[in-house]
């Protein structure tokens, strides 16, 4: 679709204008503000709704934050919902619906307000356990009882529970953990492009270096394209789910009009209003501080995002921004095959130690490569025992 900012004019902005009043986060028509213009009033709401929903807040609506804005639109009841394969429903009410059945006990996953196969299934066994036709479709009856019914699970946000306590179960060892690593871009989308760098082709050595010291630990280590492919978010997502991945962590690098923007910065599901991935924050700041150690690079932080591959990802995932090829030292960095082997590093050990739950740990940006192949065959030999 069209990018629409400050400036612009036409229908579309007129509709942006509306569902912005709808929200409340814009006033009535005033006289000398045409509906037709995107002004500035326009553009301080527009950010004011990105921020409240974990996009980017630049004023700008394309297509990430026109999909929130149509989303955002539905409340739990205004229609009924459904898997639909080739098209699934998305909005608020799907949301809704989530964070109901694991209030009363069902496993919708991470409520990221796609109404996919697990949503369903949650959905059918709540209507099975209550009497109700099980379709799997959230219509009038199956609405009223949701309504009807008080919590079951109390003490905490029960899918946030359930992150944690797989991470658990999983143990420390990184033998056996499925890994899906997913460079940026791809094929004839080369990302960022500046003298000559592509994003595509630095952050596909990253993800071959990366994969590989993986695979050295026991890891199942897989990319999510080929070097001369570019799937799309939805498409990266869905291979993750489908090969039941425990992590996914996802490359890029960032770019910027100001040459002087630089630095690090990592992200996980987070929507600002309290729906987040505990696993994935944990991991985020954990590759973060190794990352910043080990590079010196700038802190640029680490922040929730509802982006499509971190909300439609039924597994923790991270997508790690190294530098700006914008920037001349973040782009000569990029560029030196050694950083990019001490990125990789990084990423693994970040990843080792959120498996290590704070146990058996050493200081932040001590610990290498040899190191946890070390502590992989020292538990390898005393289980073997």
């Amino acid at each position: 679709m069209q990018l629409l900012r400050r400036g612009d004019s036409g229908r579309a902005v007129v509709e942006v204008r509306a569902t912005l009043r709808q929200f409340g986060m814009l006033p009535g028509p005033q006289p000398g503000f045409p509906d037709e213009v995107f002004d500035v009033h326009v553009e301080q709401s527009v950010r004011a709704f990105q921020q409240r929903r974990g996009l980017i807040t630049d004023g700008i609506v394309g297509p990430a934050t026109y999909r929130a804005l149509r989303e955002a639109g539905w409340s739990l009841g205004d229609r009924m919902l459904a898997l639909m394969i080739s098209a699934p429903m998305s909005g608020d009410d799907v949301t809704t619906l989530q964070e109901r059945l694991l209030e009363l006990g069902f496993d919708p996953g991470r409520p990221g307000g796609v109404f996919d196969e697990r949503t369903e299934k949650a959905l059918r066994a709540f209507q099975r356990e209550y009497g109700l036709v099980p379709d799997g479709a959230c219509g009038p009856a199956t609405l009223r009882s949701l309504k009807q019914l008080g919590r079951k699970v109390t003490g905490g946000r029960p899918h946030l529970l359930r992150e944690q306590e797989l991470l658990r179960e999983a143990g420390p060892r990184m033998r056996g953990k499925r890994i899906v690593v997913d460079p940026g871009h791809g094929g004839l989308d080369r990302g960022v492009s500046v003298s000559g760098a592509t994003e595509a082709d630095l952050m596909w050595d990253l993800g071959r270096r990366l994969v590989g010291r993986m695979t050295a630990t026991g890891m199942e280590a897989m990319l999510s394209r080929r070097e001369d492919t570019c799937p799309s978010d939805l498409e990266r997502a869905e291979f993750a789910n489908t090969a039941g991945a425990d992590l996914v962590l996802s490359l890029h690098t960032d770019a910027n009009q100001s040459m002087h923007a630089n630095g690090l910065a990592t992200f996980h599901f987070g929507n600002g209003s309290g729906s987040t991935s505990t696993v994935g924050e944990a991991l985020a700041g954990l590759i973060q501080r190794e990352l910043l150690t080990r590079t010196a690079m700038t802190d640029c932080g680490t922040q929730g995002r509802t982006w499509e591959l971190l909300r439609l990802t039924r597994m923790p995932t991270v997508r790690i921004e190294v530098g700006y090829l914008t920037h001349l030292g973040d782009r000569r960095n990029l560029l030196d095959p050694g950083f990019r082997d001490v990125v990789a590093e990084g990423i693994l050990v970040g990843v080792k130690r959120l498996y290590l739950l704070g146990q058996n740990d050493q200081p932040t940006g001590t610990f290498t490569f040899s190191d946890v192949l070390a502590h992989e065959l020292e538990r390898g030999g005393a289980q073997a025992i």
